[in-house]
């Protein structure tokens, strides 16, 4: 029964929505087409952002540049105890969901699901966000052209969700 529940759930929220809507005497259907109308503008407004923020990565991708600085970076993390394996997926996820999803792949691959390294990239990767594609989707999308202090202070929580990643790893994997 409770599986029943589980699979049909997003059709039963909009059934629910739908006859609230029907309850409360809102055209439903005109809502729906107003609001689709007004996400098409947002997706129009919001492109351009998404474009050079993508292109952006995949040239610092393509260019080395993301090789060098993990390069240099690593014997900093081996200080702090985070695994130079994990290096790359650390600095790919707040760049691109997509790059982050292939170099967790690798991962995973080379070290197993159940392995610590396999393990800590999972809590990094439901723990972290794509800073750069969230700041561009969302302050594209209401036109904010400076973000100040929301870039550094996302990624400083970005480093301190890595930091307790690393250390509820090493508690649970014990």
């Amino acid at each position: 029964m409770f599986d029943y529940l589980l699979k049909g759930i997003i059709p039963i929220i909009i059934g629910a929505v739908v006859l609230y809507g029907i309850i409360a005497k809102v055209k439903v259907y005109e809502c729906f087409v107003e609001g689709a109308k007004e996400g098409i503008n947002v997706c129009v407004r919001i492109f351009p952002y998404l474009l050079a923020m993508l292109i952006a990565v995949n040239c610092f991708r393509a260019s080395g540049a993301m090789d060098y600085v993990i390069n240099l970076i690593k014997p900093a993390v081996n200080v702090v105890g985070i695994p130079p394996e994990i290096v790359p997926l650390i600095f790919i996820k707040p760049l691109s969901g997509s790059g982050a999803i292939g170099v967790f792949t690798d991962i995973v691959k080379s070290y197993g699901p159940d392995s610590f390294l396999g393990f800590l990239s999972s809590i990094i990767m439901g723990g972290t966000e794509t800073i750069f594609y969230t700041i561009t989707v969302y302050f594209g999308a209401v036109g904010i052209k400076k973000v100040r202090h929301s870039l550094w202070v996302a990624l400083i929580v970005d480093f301190c969700a890595v930091l307790l990643a690393v250390n509820l790893a090493v508690m649970l994997m014990r």
